[in-house]
C-alpha cells in the first residue's frame, strides 16, 4: 500500500467527462489499496476567463482581490472531482489549500510556500478517504488567501509529496512526458525516459509548459522524484530525478521556446555607479522577475551614457513600465522602449559541461534559418537567445534539427 500524490492539470479536468475519467483512474488506485492525495488545477480556460472579467472592470486590478477571485477556479474542480468519486462509491473529501495546511508568504499572485502542516490530510487519509486538494493556492498566517502564480498546482503537489513523505508523485498532463521540444512545433520531437532536475528546471523556466520551474526547484531541494505522464492514456512518462553520470553523454537534452516574454530598453541611461542597482532594486521591490539583462558598453564622452535592455514576462510588462516611468526623473534616462514581439529560444543539457562548440553550433543553425539574435544569455547547462517572435517557431525547428534530429 503506497501513499501517492497525483496532480491533474487544467486540460486533464477540462470538462465533466474528463473529470469523470480522472475519477475512474483515481478509483483504480484506491481499490488496490493505495492512499491518494489528488491535487487539481482549475478547469482549462477558467483562470483566463476570470482574469478577463477582472480586467474588463479595471486594467490593473488589486492583486489581493485577484487572488480571492482566481482561487475560486480550483475550488470548483475539487468539489466536482470529489462528487465524481462519490458517484463511483469512493470516499473523497475536497480541501482548499488553506484547509490542507498550506501556509504562504503575503506576496499576492506570486506567493511562496512557507510551510505545510497537513494534519487534516493525514486524518482524512487515515479515515480511508481520497483527499482532493486545490492546487495553486494557500493562506498566509494572517488568514489572507494567496495564489502561487501560473502553474502553481505543480508546486502544491510537489510540496505536499515532500511534507507527506509520499512514496510516489505523479504529475498528470495532456502529453506523455517531457519531450526534446514542443511536439506541436517540432513533429519529430522525442519523449525522454528521464531527465535531471537541473535540466528540467532550466526547461521549465525557459518556456517549456510541462512543469512550473519553482516546483522543480522544490523537488530538487527535498529530493522528490516525480513522474510526468499523460492523463489521457496509460503510457509510462518521464522520470525527473537527480543527475547521473550517464546523462552527460547527451549534449542537448531539449529545446524550449518562451513566447511570453517582453523586452524593455532604457535609452541613454547615465553611466555611473548605482544606476543599475536603483533600477533593478525597484523592479524587485514590485515583485517583477527580470530575466535577461544586456547593458551596452559606453565609450568615453563628457557625459557617458548606455542603453540597458532586459526581459520580463508579458503579464508583468504594464507593472514594469509603471515602475520604470516612476524612476525617469530620478535616474535621468531619455526614453523607454517596450517590445512584446520577442521570443526566448533556449537549449538545455548537462552535457554542455563537458562539450565545446555548442554555442557556435546553435548560432550557425540560427544563421542558416535567417534568424537574427537580439540578446544572449548563458549558464553552465543552457544557452538562451532573444529573437523576433515571428521567426521563433522556425528557429526552434532549425536548432532542434541541428542538435537532436
Amino acid at each position: 500500500m503506497a501513499l501517492i500524490v497525483q496532480k491533474y492539470g487544467g486540460t486533464s479536468v477540462a470538462n465533466t467527462e474528463r473529470i469523470k475519467s480522472v475519477a475512474r483512474r483515481v478509483a483504480e488506485y484506491h481499490r488496490r489499496g493505495d492512499r491518494l492525495v489528488v491535487v487539481v488545477s482549475a478547469m482549462s480556460g477558467v483562470t483566463d476567463s476570470l482574469i478577463k472579467l477582472a480586467k474588463e472592470i479595471a486594467p490593473l486590478p488589486s492583486e489581493r482581490e485577484m487572488d480571492m477571485l482566481l482561487a475560486t477556479g480550483e475550488q470548483q474542480t475539487i468539489a466536482l472531482t470529489a462528487i465524481a468519486l462519490h458517484a463511483l462509491g469512493v470516499p473523497a473529501v475536497s480541501l482548499t489549500g488553506a484547509q490542507a495546511g498550506i501556509v504562504t508568504d503575503g506576496v499576492h499572485t506570486k506567493a511562496k510556500i512557507h510551510n505545510i502542516t497537513p494534519r487534516a490530510v493525514h486524518a482524512l487519509l487515515d479515515a480511508g478517504s481520497v483527499v482532493i486538494v486545490a492546487g495553486f493556492q494557500g493562506e498566509t498566517a494572517e488568514g489572507e488567501i494567496t495564489t502561487l502564480g501560473r502553474g502553481g498546482s505543480d508546486l502544491t503537489a510537489i510540496a505536499l509529496a515532500a511534507a507527506l513523505k509520499a512514496d510516489l508523485c505523479q504529475i498528470y498532463t495532456d502529453v506523455d512526458g517531457v519531450y526534446t521540444a514542443d511536439p506541436r512545433l517540432v513533429p519529430n520531437a522525442q519523449k525522454l525516459d528521464q531527465i535531471a532536475y537541473d535540466e528540467m528546471l532550466e526547461l521549465a523556466s525557459l518556456g517549456a509548459k510541462v512543469m512550473q520551474s519553482r516546483s522543480v526547484e522544490f523537488a530538487k531541494k527535498f529530493g522528490v522524484v516525480f513522474e510526468v505522464r499523460s492523463s489521457l492514456n496509460d503510457n509510462p512518462g518521464t522520470i525527473v530525478k537527480e543527475e547521473t553520470k550517464s546523462m552527460e553523454g547527451i549534449v542537448v537534452r531539449g529545446v524550449a521556446l518562451d513566447k511570453n516574454q517582453a523586452k524593455l530598453t532604457l535609452v541613454a541611461v547615465p553611466d555611473r555607479p548605482g544606476v543599475a542597482a536603483r533600477i533593478f532594486k525597484a523592479l524587485g521591490g514590485a515583485a517583477i522577475n527580470v530575466d535577461m539583462i544586456v547593458q551596452n558598453v559606453s565609450h568615453g564622452t563628457d557625459t557617458p551614457q548606455t542603453d540597458i535592455s532586459f526581459t520580463v514576462e508579458k503579464a508583468d510588462l504594464a507593472k514594469a513600465r509603471k515602475v520604470i516611468d516612476s524612476l525617469k526623473a530620478e535616474v535621468g534616462f531619455r526614453d523607454v522602449i517596450a517590445n512584446e514581439a520577442v521570443g526566448k529560444l533556449s537549449i538545455v543539457g548537462v552535457g554542455m559541461k563537458s562539450h565545446t562548440g555548442v554555442a557556435g553550433k546553435m548560432f550557425e543553425a540560427l544563421a542558416r534559418a535567417g534568424v537574427n539574435i537580439d540578446m544572449i544569455s548563458t549558464s553552465e547547462i543552457k544557452i538562451s537567445v532573444v529573437i523576433d517572435l515571428a521567426r521563433a517557431e522556425a528557429a526552434v525547428r532549425a536548432v532542434h534539427a541541428a542538435f537532436i534530429g
